[in-house]
């Protein structure tokens, strides 16, 4: 069932969506829109804006857009009545549950609750004489008892049936298993369980629940890791480990590392701030989840040529999320962990030096251009305040260009406001290639092209694009609505998807409700509430009248008829004499 209007409406009113997306991203004032870096993918030019007169937001960038509670689903990953119920929290309203009628969350609840049982097993199987591999492996990584039970590590046998028999005991069906991505189906049908022979790492979320695995394997075979897919509880791309933990340090750092036991040796040995992806390289969203926690990020990758190119692609990713960046160099190529224990009792000490002692992003990726230039030629000279005016450009404070400028001048013996102007016209090329990135992708965006939500729209743009005019129009000034529906029936709509949209706000208007994104947001995907949002922010600001209105009307049964005539071109002779009929009828 539907949640009540009223409870609806009044988390509208307490939620406003620039108070809800400011909490996550740095927002401006653009007349009387807002904009910031979009937290959904990886710019350096604002594109991400937000609409308080209609409560949206919209990406010209990557199209993600949406209501308030879209936002929210977005941003904490969560299904639709999660972020209903964060939102509620947040307002300090209580929802009516007794009214709601939700698989998605009782299907959530079950796999948060297999992921608690797995967890429970896999701890159970490492401290008995089956987890005796797992156990010596830890032991070897010097890992404490309470280390262990801390991050809750476990082994998962040899056995490709013993979790999945121990869950059907639980009461779990294998459906839910599967759906949980702790087994797969097996060639026979039966469930088989996912992971075996392996070190067990829960990853654990802001709310304590166990939302995913990742398992090391103990020989040579490969993957080394292996991570659970995608879920309904989890996208690895949302989330980081240990950061359940990490945001209690009581530091505004966070040391970010590249695997599970960098991170749990770091917590050992005190450094109880830090944190890693999932197996995936980072991602805006993870930058921004960050941000929420901390300052100042410390990168602490393996010294080898993938995790310096890691560095080179986090760093952009985790500036623009507003964060200040260190990173951190280990001599002799050792990752965090070995280093720590190479060095003993004084361990926690040399890395906590290592820490302190580390040069910010700008300062690294200086050093590393710098390596690979010959300063003592004039070639060399030219190669290295090249490609460091191109680093300098992306800076977006001009007193860090400044500064910087200066050091170089300095080192290399130049005039500092020649290295000024070449970051200038550096700069001004940034700036225009991301305008002309922005401007193509809003272009084929607007001509359909690759629209998965209406993929009839390339083909139909004239008729697309007067619905999709319409559609602004009504929800602009619904007390016009029931005279358009008069004028245009849903079934006139020539693309099945704004017919959609058309006949849910129509419905809406018809009941005397409100139509606003977020009222209607339950009835669509956040894919779909996206596609929507792009139709009020491409008509954002735009002055339209009710003779505009009827024009576009015009347009849609021109070109519906149009079609009909294409279709009965096509059609069998006994239905092209329905179809002359029916235009003499017309005509009378």
């Amino acid at each position: 069932m539907p949640l009540p209007e009223a409870f609806m409406q009044e988390l509208k009113a307490r939620s406003e969506i620039s108070e809800v997306v400011a909490s996550y991203v740095n927002l401006r004032h653009s007349g009387r829109n807002m904009v910031g870096l979009c937290p959904f993918h990886n710019e350096k030019t604002p594109s991400f804006n937000v609409y308080p007169e209609n409560g949206s937001f919209y990406c010209f960038g990557c199209g993600a857009g949406g209501d308030v509670i879209t936002f929210v689903r977005r941003i904490e990953n969560l299904d639709y009545m999660e972020a209903v119920r964060f939102l509620a929290q947040r307002a300090g309203l209580q929802v009516p549950e007794n009214q709601v009628d939700d698989g998605m969350a009782r299907l959530r609840s079950r796999i948060l609750e297999v992921n608690r049982e797995t967890a429970r097993y896999y701890y159970s199987i490492l401290n008995s004489d089956q987890g005796k591999p797992g156990m010596d492996y830890l032991n070897r990584r010097a890992l404490s008892p309470g280390t262990i039970r801390h991050f809750g590590l476990g082994y998962a046998p040899a056995s490709r049936y013993s979790l999945v028999g121990y869950l059907e005991k639980q009461g779990f069906t294998q459906n839910e298993m599967i759906l949980a991505n702790v087994a797969f189906k097996g060639r026979s049908g039966q469930a088989v369980d996912r992971f075996f022979s392996r070190v067990m790492y829960p990853i654990i979320d802001l709310r304590g629940n166990v939302i995913a695995f990742g398992g090391r394997v103990l020989t040579d075979e490969k993957p080394k890791y292996l991570n659970t897919s995608d879920t309904p509880v989890f996208n690895k791309g949302n989330f980081l480990f240990a950061l359940n933990f990490a945001k209690n340090s009581g530091t505004e750092q966070l040391i970010l590392c590249e695997g599970y036991m960098d991170v749990i040796s770091m917590h050992q040995a005190g450094f109880t701030n830090a944190v890693a992806t999932l197996g995936t390289a980072l991602t805006p969203s993870q930058a921004h989840l960050i941000a929420r926690y901390a300052k100042e990020v410390v990168l602490s990758y393996d010294s080898d040529e993938a995790g310096q190119k890691a560095t080179a692609r986090a760093i952009p990713i985790l500036r623009e999320a507003g964060l200040l960046v260190k990173v951190l160099t280990i001599a002799g190529g050792k990752d965090p962990d070995e280093y720590i224990r190479s060095n003993g009792e004084n361990g926690r000490a040399k890395f906590k030096q290592l820490i302190d002692s580390s040069g910010n992003d700008v300062e690294y990726r200086l050093q590393k251009i710098k390596q690979g230039s010959n300063i003592q030629t004039p070639q060399g000279r030219v190669d290295y305040l090249t490609g460091a005016c191109v680093v300098l450009a992306t800076l977006e404070n001009p007193i860090e260009q400044e500064v910087y400028a200066g050091k170089l001048a300095e080192e290399i013996g130049i005039e500092r406001t020649a290295i000024l102007q070449q970051i200038k016209k550096n700069r001004s090329k940034q700036k225009k290639y991301q305008e002309q990135k922005a401007f193509k992708a809003f272009q084929q965006q607007s001509a359909g092209v690759r629209d998965s939500i209406n993929p009839e729209k390339v083909q139909h743009l004239r008729a697309a694009t007067a619905e999709e005019a319409l559609i602004a129009y009504i929800v602009q000034y619904p007390e016009n609505a029931i005279a358009i529906e008069k004028l245009l029936q849903p079934e006139k709509f020539v693309t099945t998807f704004n017919r959609r949209v058309y006949r849910t706000i129509m419905e809406r208007v018809r009941n005397a409700k409100a139509a606003s994104l977020t009222d209607i947001s339950e009835e669509f995907s956040v894919e779909e509430i996206s596609s929507i949002a792009k139709i009020f922010a491409k008509f954002q600001g735009v002055s339209v009248t009710m003779r505009d209105a009827e024009e576009y009307i015009s347009v849609i049964q021109q070109e519906y008829e149009k079609m009909s005539v294409e279709n009965v071109n096509s059609a069998e002779p006994q239905e092209i004499q329905e179809y002359l009929q029916k235009l003499r009828s017309q005509k009378k």
